[in-house]
């Protein structure tokens, strides 16, 4: 997979960076030259984490430290400037809600803005308007929506079906005003991938590419 290296001599916080988007988006972030300082649960998930980052040719600097625990907004606050003095990305993955840790982060830290990931069903589009309700409150910017679980392309036969609706996240961008990022697969392999310990993006599979071209639309919208 091709080295934009956009992003050399940047230094990229991701927090959640041991599961999912957050994973991706690291890895996305260290492929485009940034160096990552990782923050997750686990020492475990880093290690691995830290493992594709070097294969990619990058390099990271580790953190275990649990967002869900609202206290811990305060103790990494004074870290990240001592260890890393100014950061140029800071992306935190936050768990779904509108609870303690989203409120504590958007009232507490200067934050150039939030991204929405919503699957397109009526009742994920529910919740996903409830948090732009509270960004729209807190004055936090929405910098895009991303539809998770838009398609599935059944691998026998190649037919493509929307087990959850498509469609929906985008027109509510649409309906908002609001950038429309992409939409990211319901795939075997993208589980699959995750459970081995390599996310999809950290591969040269086909259902990389959205998660790359999802990355590569926010760094050109100016983020980062």
């Amino acid at each position: 997979m091709t080295q934009d290296r956009s992003l050399e001599g940047r230094v990229a916080l991701v927090t959640g960076a041991s599961r999912g988007i957050g994973r991706a988006v690291a890895l996305d972030l260290a492929r485009a030259g940034a160096h990552v300082v990782a923050l997750a649960r686990t020492t475990g998930a880093l290690e691995e984490l830290d493992d594709e980052i070097k294969a990619l040719g990058g390099s990271a600097t580790l953190v275990p430290l649990d967002l869900k625990d609202g206290a811990a907004l305060d103790r990494l606050q004074p870290v990240i400037g001592e260890r890393w003095g100014k950061l140029d990305v800071l992306i935190v993955d936050l768990p779904p809600g509108t609870g303690d840790i989203q409120l504590t982060l958007c009232q507490r830290t200067h934050l150039t803005g939030a991204l929405v990931v919503s699957t397109p069903q009526d009742v994920a589009l529910m919740d996903a308007r409830k948090a732009l309700d509270m960004f729209d409150k807190l004055k936090t910017p929405v910098l895009g929506l991303i539809e998770n679980m838009s398609t599935y392309i059944c691998p026998n036969c190649g037919h493509e079906a929307h087990i959850f609706g498509h469609g929906g996240v985008a027109a509510e961008a649409v309906k908002l005003g609001l950038p429309f990022l992409g939409e990211l697969p319901l795939a075997l392999d993208v589980r699959v991938a995750g459970d081995s310990g390599t996310p999809i993006a950290a591969t040269d599979s086909p259902l990389a590419a959205p998660y790359l071209a999802l990355a590569q639309r926010l760094i050109a919208g100016g983020v980062g």
